[in-house]
């Protein structure tokens, strides 16, 4: 199992719960981004991959290299959408899982919603990143971890450990 990153828009709070999370659990986790990215000291699991510039150069990456039972950490609903139907376990920085049931509508209200930018109406942005998603966040990547390890998926029981890696 790896553990993949988002990383041109990833908070920095979520990198760091990423970070603590690949030491405590063991988890190879990669970073993919169109820019120079920091790795952080001391923690020789995670590994920073820079993909050339331009649009969804990095998603485009991602969903090339993940596999089934690895996990995803992106606000991108496409890219959640591609991966999701690989049987990657995708996590929004903001701690919403995309799952099979729920991905499709998230998708489809993330179109309507360009639709509604292009003709002019301004429909705002997300609220700050704070306190509470960063909670969030930590407790859904916490569940997924588990879960994934175990070797189940959204929904159902685990089925014991297989191991790691």
């Amino acid at each position: 199992m790896k553990l993949w990153i988002d990383a041109d828009a990833a908070p920095g709070d979520v990198k760091d719960i990423v970070y603590r999370a690949a030491i405590r659990l063991d988890i190879q986790t990669v970073l993919v981004a169109n820019q120079r990215l920091q790795q952080p000291a001391n923690n020789p699991l995670v590994t920073a991959i820079r993909v050339e510039g331009g649009p969804d150069v990095a998603d485009r990456h991602i969903e090339a290299h993940a596999q089934s039972g690895d996990v995803a950490v992106t606000a991108d609903i496409p890219l959640a959408a591609a991966l999701v139907s690989k049987g990657v376990a995708v996590i929004d920085p903001r701690g919403v899982e995309y799952t099979p049931e729920n991905v499709g509508e998230r998708l489809s209200v993330r179109d309507f919603m360009d639709q509604v930018r292009m003709t002019g109406i301004d429909t705002g942005g997300p609220s700050a990143y704070g306190a509470k998603e960063k909670r969030a966040f930590a407790a859904t990547l916490d569940r997924v971890l588990t879960r994934v390890l175990r070797g189940s998926h959204p929904g159902e029981p685990g089925r014991g450990n297989p191991g790691r890696g």
